[in-house]
Formats: structure tokens, C-alpha cells, sequence
């Protein structure tokens, strides 16, 4: 029985080690969040005419962002850069560690610029965790940068 028990907590440990440090594959995750197809993805987008506009250049508002992601902790750049246009963020749950992903896309509009945004979950982390995150970020970037 004691075998048993240890037997189980272990095969219990390495599941939940490889949930949490499994590699993530950047082409998968770091995609325009105007290309992502709704269907497959059950994530929040933010683009078109939903798209929060700012009144700076591409590269404030993704260098904006990105000071804001990199105050959260567990959030890391995955991939991108304001001198690219786009930037995928990822961040963990607390216990099991299941990863979230928000890509980011600044496009100019004349004077101000749109910030498409898409967050989808690595896992099952609810859809109100990725909302609440964009939300904050947002109230965030428009106390530095105000609003379109």
C-alpha cells in the first residue's frame, strides 16, 4: 500500500511539473490577433473598431505595454518587440501553472494608434482571468498615454 501511495504522489509530481514547465511553442501563440481564427480559438479579441486607440506612435504604445507586463509578476515576453509591431506575453496560473498568452499589435492611425489584442489560455484558466488582465493593462496604458 505504502508503494502504491508513493507510486501515485510521484506519477501526480512529474504531471504537474510538465504542466508547468512544458515548452511552449512560440509559432503557435505569437500570431496577429486579427488572424486567429475565432472558432478555434475560445480566447478574447480586441480588434477592428473594439481595438483601444492611444494617442502615440506604434512603438510608445507596444514600449508602454510592455513596462506594464513586465511589473506583473510571472509575466514574461515570449516573443516580439515594439520595433516589430507585435509582442506575445505569457503569464502562469498560481498552482497548477497553465499558461495564458496576450499578443499585442500596434497599428498607426495617423496621430494615434490601435492596439489589437487577443488572450487565449494554454490550458483551462477561465476567460474572466484573461479579461480582467487586458482590463487592467488598459486602465493602465491610458493613465500613461490617454486615450484616442
Amino acid at each position: 500500500m505504502k508503494t502504491l501511495a508513493i507510486t501515485v504522489l510521484l506519477v501526480l509530481l512529474i504531471v504537474l511539473g510538465w504542466i508547468r514547465f512544458r515548452p511552449v511553442d512560440r509559432d503557435r501563440w505569437h500570431v496577429d490577433p486579427a488572424d486567429q481564427d475565432a472558432e478555434e480559438d475560445a480566447g478574447i479579441r480586441l480588434i477592428g473598431r473594439e481595438a483601444p486607440r492611444f494617442p502615440a506612435d506604434a512603438d510608445m504604445v507596444l514600449a508602454a505595454l510592455q513596462d506594464i507586463a513586465r511589473s506583473e509578476a510571472g509575466t514574461h515576453l515570449l516573443d516580439g518587440s515594439p520595433d516589430e509591431g507585435m509582442m506575445t506575453f505569457v503569464f502562469r496560473s498560481g498552482l497548477l501553472g497553465i499558461p495564458s498568452f496576450i499578443t499585442a499589435k500596434a497599428v498607426s492611425e495617423g496621430a494615434s494608434t490601435k492596439l489589437a489584442l487577443a488572450w487565449r489560455s494554454g490550458g483551462s484558466v477561465s476567460p474572466d482571468v484573461g479579461r480582467e488582465r487586458i482590463d487592467r493593462w488598459m486602465q493602465d496604458m491610458q493613465l500613461r498615454l490617454g486615450e484616442a
